[in-house]
């Protein structure tokens, strides 16, 4: 896989990446499709380095997925749909492309739910009788047209939760804390948990964003606050296990957070470290609040104990990002779960571009759904 510095833009306003910046965005040289890239914001060198990373086939893309330099639950699904249009305008086994996208990450439902919806486009225009390249062309199509619902998506649920936010805490002054990244790094917009802050500051009624440093790969420190400073909100990074402390001293006033998957009955599987958040919020009697797409809800997933979670490499916690040396004894064994579940009654409500699920049950979230 190539990787290539970002190239600064006479309209870049930081270090060469345009605002907004695109996490992901789809490449045509002009001699035709067959030439065509898949080009990623790069975010394991986030935020040292803007560097991107160019896919000229799945497997590199597929790497990129296992490695995080793609992350969030619905850009893996922009990636998993545009992936199956990339292996079909360069003319590779779109059928075999797309199974390995489709189990590059298990716990991410957007990430089959993208792969799915392009690769069933492009079998639909060749049973309708339309050629390879047609057929590929309707595959990049659906992408495309993923990617714009996406975008709406993020806005619509970005207005949501800030009405939501104002019947919780009303008066604004928020003080919200996060987890994790949620931001335009996870989105064709500007995000899910993320945008809803986003939207709170824009209207200045965001009083600080308290930023989880999400252990062990520092998503939080390394991508949210990078977010944050771009956007020029009020934001703190903390240790999580300082969370506590905070909800104590009586410094936070909601949780905000994203989902890799939503169960039928609520259930939530998100980044490992999120069901000890609800559980301190709810101790604290602080909402607790998840904001997702309602492509992150699988019907067919019935509770979270039915959510496969992946199981990450060790050496992501016995190594620290940027150390000289290990954090912990050579041969030590390590449990690196990626995500943790979060029951439904400890969620006050799930956000989603079609309104807003509370409490949080199986009727509501099929609500969400249905409509």
């Amino acid at each position: 896989m190539d990787d290539q510095s970002v190239t600064p833009q006479a309209n870049d306003q930081v270090r060469g990446v345009p605002a907004p910046f695109a996490a992901l965005r789809w490449e045509e040289p002009p001699e035709g499709p067959e030439g065509a890239v898949l080009v990623l914001l790069d975010q394991t060198r986030l935020p040292a380095e803007e560097v991107e990373l160019v896919c000229t086939d799945v497997q590199a893309l597929v790497a990129a997925i296992s490695t995080l330099a793609v992350r969030g639950a619905p850009l893996l699904g922009l990636a998993g749909a545009y992936g199956v249009a990339l292996a079909a305008v360069r003319g590779y086994d779109v059928d075999e492309a797309a199974e390995l996208l489709a189990a590059a990450r298990p716990t991410a439902v957007n990430l089959s739910r993208g792969v799915r919806r392009a690769h069933g486009a492009y079998r639909a225009a060749l049973s309708a009788g339309s050629d390879v390249s047609a057929a590929a062309a309707v595959a990049l199509s659906e992408a495309r047209a993923l990617h714009a619902e996406d975008a709406r998506a993020s806005e619509s649920m970005a207005a949501h939760g800030l009405a939501l936010l104002e019947r919780l805490v009303p008066g604004g002054g928020y003080r919200v804390l996060t987890h994790c990244n949620t931001g335009a790094l996870v989105s064709g917009g500007r995000g899910t948990a993320f945008g809803v802050a986003l939207a709170a500051h824009r209207e200045g009624r965001l009083r600080r964003l308290w930023v989880d440093e999400t252990r062990p790969l520092l998503q939080g420190a390394r991508l949210t606050a990078y977010e944050a400073a771009r956007a020029e909100m009020p934001y703190t990074l903390l240790a999580d296990n300082a969370a506590g402390s905070l909800f104590a001293a009586g410094e936070v006033d909601a949780v905000l957070v994203g989902a890799d998957r939503i169960a039928a009955d609520g259930s939530t599987a998100n980044k490992v470290g999120t069901y000890p958040l609800a559980v301190l919020a709810r101790h604290h009697g602080v909402p607790f609040v998840v904001v997702a797409p309602t492509t992150t809800v699988d019907p067919a997933t019935p509770d979270g104990a039915s959510i496969e979670v992946e199981q990450r490499p060790g050496h992501e916690v016995t190594e620290l990002p940027g150390a000289a040396g290990p954090a912990a004894p050579l041969g030590t064994q390590a449990y690196n779960p990626a995500f943790d579940v979060t029951p439904p009654d400890l969620i006050t409500a799930v956000v989603t571009e079609t309104g807003v699920a509370s409490p949080v049950d199986a009727a509501s979230i099929a609500a969400l759904v249905a409509s």
